[in-house]
């Protein structure tokens, strides 16, 4: 079973996702098969991927992550900054965290450590905690946006838990399943 580990953001957050992707689409220069865009009902932190998991293996990453949620307290994280990945090919454009993103860091940090104890490669690039807003076929347009949307800001989510999620992808997109949730302190 494919499995992740994210943190689920508010709905105030997700409706100003989905203008902030109007607004990219309308300043975009590409065309409409140049960009993927992310359903906002399907918008969330990724933690950690882990991939391709046994059954029962389950049960010990849900462990592993309430027991990381045990020791956190919930946060505000504000949501903001489109920027990309993928350098000057631009092949993701995103939106950032910005106040409450040391606490992101930390959170994620404990989860890494905790599943690399257990087996778990750990993830060799830097983490930045972001929403996806679209998959980008047009780099040049994917520079653009970044930089013209730069300031962008669309509020404030509460962060106050930690869930474990089975992903079956198909043809109309990812189904994310909740394999388990667990508060923070």
């Amino acid at each position: 079973m494919r499995v992740f580990i994210a943190i689920d953001i508010d709905e105030n957050i997700k409706t100003g996702m989905i203008e902030l992707q109007k607004q990219l689409a309308e300043k975009a220069d590409i065309k409409k098969s140049d960009v993927k865009w992310v359903k906002p009902q399907a918008m969330h932190i990724t933690l950690k991927f882990l991939g391709e998991i046994k059954d029962q293996q389950v049960s010990e990453v849900c462990s592993i992550v309430e027991n990381v949620a045990n020791r956190h307290k919930s946060f505000e994280l504000d949501i903001e900054a489109v920027g990309c990945f993928g350098g000057t090919s631009a092949r993701v454009l995103w939106i950032g965290c910005g106040k409450g993103a040391e606490q992101l860091r930390n959170i994620q940090s404990d989860i890494e450590e905790n599943l690399s104890t257990r087996g778990w490669p750990e993830e060799k690039r830097k983490f930045t905690g972001h929403l996806t807003l679209c998959r980008i076929r047009n780099r040049k347009a994917g520079i653009k946006l970044a930089q013209e949307f730069k300031d962008a800001k669309l509020g404030t989510t509460a962060v106050d838990a930690l869930t474990v999620y089975q992903s079956q992808l198909t043809p109309e997109g990812p189904i994310y399943t909740r394999l388990g949730n667990y508060k923070l302190s």
